[in-house]
């Protein structure tokens, strides 16, 4: 899938660059039995339905064109949210500071999920959040996802 993705983001980012927009994430998933190819975009002042339809546009002739995915598939073309899922190095130097919620594989002290303010990300991928006058290290391995949170 990663082959997908990279090829996708490869195409997509110069367009929305061009648009105004910052290419955030690209998926292609599988949900009830559909692929859906998903591009979550966004710009600083937030992204409107016209940015969505706008880079939809722009996109799927070149979709078309270079084929990436062999298979049909659904293709869309959303905002980012306001709390959107940090995955790349960038996005968690990008929101140090910022309130987050760090959601666990399995339980540690009895929760699966931990809000407070993301101190960061290393190397080695151990996200740092500060919770309360707590300070907590989350191995990469035990993280299952962060996203920020409005509060």
């Amino acid at each position: 899938m990663s082959k997908i993705t990279d090829t996708v983001s490869r195409l997509a980012a110069p367009v929305a660059a061009e648009l105004g927009l910052e290419l955030w994430d690209v998926e292609y998933v599988r949900e009830a039995g559909q692929w859906f190819l998903r591009i979550y975009i966004d710009k600083d002042g937030g992204v409107g339905i016209d940015d969505c339809e706008a880079l939809s546009r722009a996109l799927d002739p070149i979709l078309d064109e270079a084929d990436p995915i062999p298979d049909s598939y659904v293709f869309e073309v959303s905002s980012a949210g306001a709390e959107r899922e940090l995955k790349r190095p960038s996005d968690f130097a990008r929101y140090t500071g910022q309130t987050v919620e760090v959601r666990l594989y399995g339980p540690v002290e009895g929760s699966r999920s931990f809000i407070g303010r993301l101190e960061g990300r290393d190397e080695a991928g151990r996200v740092s959040l500060t919770a309360g006058d707590r300070r907590y290290e989350f191995e990469k391995a035990q993280v299952a996802q962060v996203r920020l949170r409005i509060v």
